[in-house]
Formats: C-alpha cells, structure tokens, sequence
C-alpha cells in the first residue's frame, strides 16, 4: 500500500506480508505497523509475520521481520537503531512476540542497496 509521509516527502511504503491471502493482517501486526510508523515516519515499512514458518499454530503473530527505512537513524549506529526498534515494541515483545528480527535503515543505504536477506530456517527450538 502506499500513503502519503507524515511530513509530505516522498510516498511512504507499507507492506504487510506473511498470512494467509485469505487472512487480514492482525491485530499484532497492525499494532507494530502503527508504532512504528508513529515514531519513525519512515519512507519504507515492512511488517512480515514470518510465524508460519515456525511451530506454531496457523494464523500465529509470534515472529516478526520489521524492515524500517527512517530519516531518524542518519547518524545512529545499528545497535542504536536496534535499541529504537526493540523500545518501541517493548509491549508487543512483552506480550506474545517470541522473534523480532530487525532490518532498519539509513534512507541512503536503502537507496544503494534495498535487499533485504531472507530470516534463517526454524530449527525447531531447542531440536538441533
């Protein structure tokens, strides 16, 4: 979907990914999209629900990929961005988000590189 920024730049991007086509995102999901949307008004959002692919039951909002691409981390090292991230959902990981992996982004190094690694396979928890 796209929608205008918050401070009238450039479009902002927000892709929910990861349910069934036949689902709605949920209320979890939604709950990290607006959070992170509110706080960093970034010209690109991902929220994807990645729980499918863990042992969970269907429909499940336990692990998350957030892809945030903010003008608020000029400057910031990945740690501090990290730390951003993880406050602003400290509810949401307090509640019920068992994985949240975080890829956050200067707008300058989403431009020279917007790929984005795939999250490694389940293993199971604790079945190595």
């Amino acid at each position: 979907t796209r929608s205008m920024h918050p401070l009238g730049r450039t479009p902002l991007r927000v892709v929910a990914r990861g349910m069934s086509a036949a689902s709605q995102q949920g209320p979890i999901a939604a709950s990290i999209q607006r959070k992170l949307t509110g706080l960093f008004s970034p010209e690109h959002l991902e929220v994807i629900n990645e729980s499918s692919g863990h042992n969970v039951p269907p429909n499940s909002e336990t692990h998350f990929k957030v892809v945030v691409v903010a003008g608020e981390f000029d400057g910031k090292s990945l740690i501090d961005r990290h730390r951003l991230v993880n406050s602003a959902l400290q509810d949401e990981l307090q509640n019920g988000v068992h994985a949240l992996s975080i890829v956050a982004k200067t707008p300058s190094q989403w431009a020279a590189s917007a790929e984005v690694s795939a999250s490694p396979k389940c293993m199971g928890g604790s079945k190595r």
